[in-house]
């Protein structure tokens, strides 16, 4: 069915991956358009200076399961263990109307571990990922292109996430961050572990991530691709 109603029009995608599967159910490749997410504010999101002090690390997205915040928690214990001392912070809040929520109840428990902090809803991104050292969504979630990876990107930070549709968009591995199975903690906390211990790689990994955000993510650029999809679609 997907296929009947797809192959008379253009079908817009954010990924590669979600191009391929169209490709593989018999939608003509001529007829598929992939635009990289909404785009980001590449003056709202700047590069800037590490902040002095304790390294964080930031999980910025709604609270699922399957966005990986188990995993994140669990490779800050490991962290933990080994005698690394780093914040780690969860930015964002439960969905109370997705099955895959993490309970405010288990969030605490966490709090009181002295595992992660819990930020809550932060409504200043940008100041976030400028207090940040790293960003981490460890998903498995189906996503698109997360937005917040992008943001991240422009904000010059280096990242970790799961090799997966849409974050493996934006993270090449071994040149902006580091790309990790999913479901897999031990896998994050060493990558972790590497931009932790090591400063020069954080920035040069940094350094990247805002010229893939200024290359293929800025709003602008997003923009014209958005209007010539729709010019070609009315011409």
């Amino acid at each position: 069915m997907l296929r009947f109603v797809l192959t008379s029009g253009t079908v817009l995608v954010q990924n590669q991956d979600d191009a391929a599967f169209l490709t593989q159910i018999g939608v003509p490749r001529a007829n598929i358009r992939r635009i990289a997410g909404a785009g980001v504010d590449l003056t709202l999101f700047h590069a800037s200076p590490e902040k002095t002090g304790l390294i964080t690390v930031v999980l910025p997205a709604r609270l699922l399961w399957d966005k990986g915040v188990g995993e994140f928690v669990e490779a800050a214990r490991i962290i933990r263990k080994q005698g690394i001392n780093a914040h780690f912070a969860l930015a964002g809040e439960s969905d109370h109307a997705n099955p895959a929520s993490v309970s405010p109840k288990t969030i605490a428990e966490w709090v009181l571990e002295g595992v992660v902090d819990h930020l809550g809803w932060v409504e200043n991104m940008p100041s976030l990922f400028a207090q940040s050292h790293i960003v981490c969504l460890p998903s498995y979630y189906g996503e698109g292109i997360p937005k917040s990876l992008i943001e991240a990107a422009a904000s010059g930070r280096p990242i970790v996430t799961t090799d997966m549709p849409g974050c493996r968009e934006i993270v090449r591995h071994n040149e902006n961050g580091f790309l990790v199975p999913p479901r897999n903690a031990k896998a994050l906390a060493k990558a972790l572990v590497r931009l932790i211990e090591d400063p020069v790689l954080r920035q040069q990994m940094g350094a990247q991530s805002r010229i893939r955000a200024e290359k293929e993510y800025g709003v602008e650029t997003v923009n014209r691709q958005t209007l010539a999809l729709y010019e070609e679609a009315l011409s």
